[in-house]
């Protein structure tokens, strides 16, 4: 029984008939009917050659009988020799297949279980490098933060994210129209967190710091004006299939974003423009060259960015500035930069 098990686990046939198996379940094939139906057509010739052969000739010696048996049984040793071969080397085919399909699934398993673990050690090793990374880099700028000597620097939560400018003496100087106070002159200045919070966006309809941020800095103009118009830069890129955090931006020093805001450009302020996915910068400088309403958007965006972000960096620790470097406006402002030659 153990044979016969292993033959079919195989795909063969079993080659006999286990003991106490009954002879109809015997595997019979084709080339073994054949062979029985050669043999009786042989035997049959055999025999009809015999029947009607004259009888003077039917006598014969000891060497001529020997022949006549030779004659006779040979073909028919032939015909199940090549019977039992053709059949040999079928199961033989059908075990080396079996063999094979095995073989092939084992292997796959084997390459399918290394790659799993190779991709699951190196992901959780490139995580690491990051984590770390990002370490390094928040403690460097907190510790090269900027610190005046002549400003109490106050909690990143009250500090108005954006000088509000001092009127001129020649203003001061003319009477005031009863027109009674602006809105805006009670409202809250934006805190540099809400700032940077609302160009980064809502994440998901459930953040609702994010909202809150958002419409407060909507409540201020200048501001406006640049959530408004990073907005339809981000809309216009995403019809593209350009996602923000899809991206990932070199991350550069916060001396190189005041030397920008300060009005140098050249090939080290060219680091500024850390997005280098060359599929987001292709699709970008192809619209820009065929898109009119895009470029126009992106034009206004790069001066809108381009003017906030002077006056944020007056009153911006490197940290804050690290900061704002890391949201959704910041990367569209320096894969747009760079596409457009902005820190050329």
């Amino acid at each position: 029984m153990a044979e016969t098990d292993h033959t079919k686990e195989l795909g063969a046939a079993p080659l006999r008939s286990a003991p106490g198996q009954p002879a109809s379940k015997l595997n019979i094939t084709p080339t073994e009917i054949g062979a029985l139906a050669l043999t009786v057509i042989w035997l049959v010739a055999v025999v009809g050659f015999w029947q009607f052969a004259p009888a003077e000739q039917t006598g014969m010696d000891l060497m001529t009988m020997v022949m006549v048996l030779v004659g006779i049984f040979l073909p028919v040793a032939m015909i199940w020799v090549a019977a039992i071969t053709a059949r040999t080397a079928r199961e033989m085919r059908a075990e080396a297949q079996s063999l094979k399909s095995s073989i092939e699934a084992m292997r796959a398993a084997w390459i399918d279980q290394q790659r799993a673990r190779d991709d699951g050690a190196m992901k959780r090793k490139l995580d690491e490098i990051a984590l770390a990374t990002r370490q390094a880099e928040t403690a460097i700028a907190t510790f090269t933060s900027r610190r005046d000597h002549h400003t109490i620097q106050a909690s990143a939560d009250h500090k108005a994210a954006l000088v509000t400018p001092e009127p001129a003496p020649a203003d001061e100087e003319q009477p005031a129209l009863a027109l009674g106070t602006p809105a805006e002159d009670f409202a809250l200045p934006v805190s540099v967190t809400d700032f940077i919070r609302a160009l980064n966006f809502p994440d998901n309809a459930d953040d609702r710091e994010g909202f809150r941020a958002l419409r407060h800095a909507l409540d201020d103009r200048a501001m406006a004006k640049l959530i408004r118009a990073a907005q339809d830069a981000l809309n216009l890129l995403s019809q593209d299939g350009i996602y923000m955090d899809d991206l990932k931006s070199d991350r550069a020093r916060s001396e190189l974003w005041r030397r920008f805001a300060k009005g140098e450009r050249g090939r080290e302020i060219a680091s500024l423009g850390g997005v280098r996915d060359r599929a987001s910068l292709a699709l970008t400088a192809a619209r820009m060259r065929n898109d009119t309403v895009f470029r126009d958007a992106v034009h206004h965006f790069l001066r809108q960015f381009d003017k906030t972000f002077t006056d944020f960096e007056k009153n911006a620790s490197d940290q804050e500035i690290a900061e704002l470097a890391e949201t959704r406006s910041a990367r569209a402002f320096m894969l747009l930069g760079r596409v457009t030659g902005t820190f050329d």
